[in-house]
């Protein structure tokens, strides 16, 4: 631990943002879950808040790396809460029947198998970000943005809104089967990107420096 991570207080800007991020996933579930996810505000609302958090997510990680802020409950919640709230995301959305359960099966075994492995060997091994993971949340950050959005798709969806989502035309119906495709894209990097923290994990403990 550096000089600059002992003398960091917890109290700072960086885990209130992250304490946030966690105190917004009920907010969340809330307002993606209002009405069953038939109401247009109420879709609005969370995607609001779900883009929000992720706004949040790139702030304090810049805010704790430039003013020395980073703390072990930093490092303990900041993971949390990205989980947290992203996890969230997948299971309202599955229970309004935007994502499939499998996909909100896998993708959830996955990140939260990867974190507390992490968090088991914080001390012990240290696994820099990888590409892939970046590239994962980006792509896991505009679909489920997108997939937030009250967008048409297809006849069933027609039905139980009674054509309340009308105004969007075909554009909005484009745009949700955009937001599938960036989902598959982040399924695919999720699973690789979990993949390569595995082995970088193992790598470690067996290198005789580890």
């Amino acid at each position: 631990m550096t000089t600059a991570e002992k003398q960091a207080s917890n109290f700072n800007i960086a885990n209130v943002l992250t304490t946030l991020r966690i105190v917004l996933v009920p907010v969340l579930a809330w307002a993606l879950l209002h009405d069953g996810g038939d109401s247009t505000m109420w879709r609005w609302i969370a995607f609001v808040i779900f883009v929000g958090a992720m706004i949040t997510d790139k702030i304090d990680g810049d805010l704790a790396r430039k003013h020395n802020l980073i703390t072990d409950f930093g490092k303990i919640a900041d993971p949390i809460a990205d989980k947290a709230i992203t996890g969230m995301a997948f299971i309202g959305l599955s229970l309004v029947g935007d994502i499939w359960w499998w996909v909100t099966i896998v993708v959830l075994i996955r990140e939260w198998s990867v974190t507390l492995l992490r968090l088991s060997v914080l001390k012990q091994v240290v696994i820099p970000a990888a590409l892939s993971g970046k590239i994962k949340t980006t792509f896991q950050a505009i679909a489920l943005s997108g997939l937030m959005m009250p967008l048409p798709h297809g006849p069933a969806n027609d039905r139980a809104h009674g054509g309340a989502f009308d105004a969007w035309g075909g554009f909005g119906e484009a745009l949700f089967y955009i937001s599938q495709v960036f989902l598959a894209g982040a399924v695919i990097m999720t699973m690789w990107s979990g993949y390569e923290f595995f082995r970088a994990v193992w790598q470690q403990r067996r290198s005789p420096t580890a």
